[in-house]
């Protein structure tokens, strides 16, 4: 166990920042989407910008870039030197233009932030009682095709950030022994049909989602030309007794199953090996709270589990890989092979016992 003994000046200090943590968020938002940390930036080469400058070059009073500048000061986002210019940090440097940083943001403003204020509810009923800031849905995989077009967009490119880099070693290890019908489950927005149909002229690709997810990938499958290869079939897990078609050489699942809670994925898992011959390939893609090789990596996901437990469904999380183990292992399956993929992904490769 990390000695997490420090001093009471130092503690109380970290009590205050998490207190106010809302507030440091809600400021950085403004001063990113009102440009400020842009300007900023294009000033450092001459020293910096005052606020009077801000004020005038964007039409925003000094009242209102003063209180987000001093805010932003004493998070050390901003420094101010005694001539009252200012220039970012390294810290504010990569909350207006790193990527990841950026998709984290937009993700947690956007999608998550009203619906946080529900999560004592959530933690007591096990629902997904922020969602009702989103929409009338019990999940939020039933409403994704229905979320305004800025949510929807955050949403995507949340999701999508984590895996799409990872695609390219992904698709070398999926067509190694060069399936002809894979099975896509969880299929989002068809970005794995489309690519896996690119990157291979022969295979023939089934997604299966729920029907307005599968509506959206099959439109997107279509414009890019790809409709005669790509099948869709509808369902929806948490029903009794889900079944999927059987006939396929690999089955995908990709960022999918940690949408679930340990018993669905049970569920889900078992319904996989019945559809499987001894031969099909069971592949698992997922980001592990306990294969990160980086502490930030671990806090991205342990505050994602807190999405899910407040708006997506009130009962899954990102597991660690011991959990997956055992439920593969209780599911009929065996893993054949244990693969690291890029910074934050595990794959594994699973057979029928």
């Amino acid at each position: 166990m990390k000695n997490t003994t420090i001093r009471a000046i130092d503690a109380i200090q970290e009590a205050q920042k998490i207190a106010f943590a809302p507030f440091v968020f809600q400021a950085t938002v403004s001063l990113r989407k009102l440009g400020v940390f842009n300007l900023i930036f294009e000033k450092r080469k001459k020293g910096g910008i005052t606020i009077e400058a801000i004020s005038k070059e964007l039409s925003i009073s000094t009242y209102g870039i003063g209180v987000l500048l001093e805010i932003a000061e004493s998070s050390q986002i901003v420094t101010k030197d005694d001539e009252g210019r200012y220039l970012l940090t390294t810290t504010g440097y990569f909350l207006n233009y790193n990527e990841t940083v950026n998709v984290n943001i937009n993700f947690t403003n956007d999608v998550c932030y009203k619906g946080l204020f529900h999560l004592n509810e959530s933690i007591k009923t096990g629902k997904p009682e922020g969602l009702k800031e989103l929409g009338n849905w019990s999940t939020v995989y039933e409403g994704l095709s229905q979320l305004t077009p800025e949510i929807q967009k955050s949403w995507f490119e949340f999701d999508h950030h984590y895996s799409d880099a990872v695609f390219d070693d992904a698709l070398e290890i999926v067509f190694r022994n060069n399936p002809k019908t894979i099975f896509d489950i969880g299929g989002n927005t068809g970005k794995f049909a489309i690519r896996s149909c690119s990157f291979n002229e022969d295979v023939s690709i089934k997604i299966i989602d729920l029907p307005g997810q599968l509506k959206k990938a099959l439109t997107n499958v279509k414009n890019e030309g790809f409709e005669k290869r790509v099948s869709g079939y509808e369902i929806d897990w948490l029903k009794d007794n889900p079944e999927i078609p059987n006939g396929a050489d690999t089955i995908w699942m990709c960022q999918f199953l940690d949408c679930f809670s340990e018993e669905e994925i049970l569920k889900i898992l078992t319904t996989a090996v019945k559809s499987m011959t001894n031969e099909t390939e069971l592949l698992i893609m997922e980001t592990f709270t306990d294969r990160q090789r980086f502490d930030n990596a671990k806090f991205i996901l342990e505050a994602t589990s807190l999405y899910f437990t407040v708006l997506a469904n009130g009962n899954s999380k990102m597991y660690p890989a011991e959990v997956f183990l055992k439920l593969i292992d209780k599911a009929g399956l065996v893993i054949r092979e244990d693969i690291s993929i890029g910074e934050y992904h595990t794959m594994f490769v699973c057979k029928k016992k």
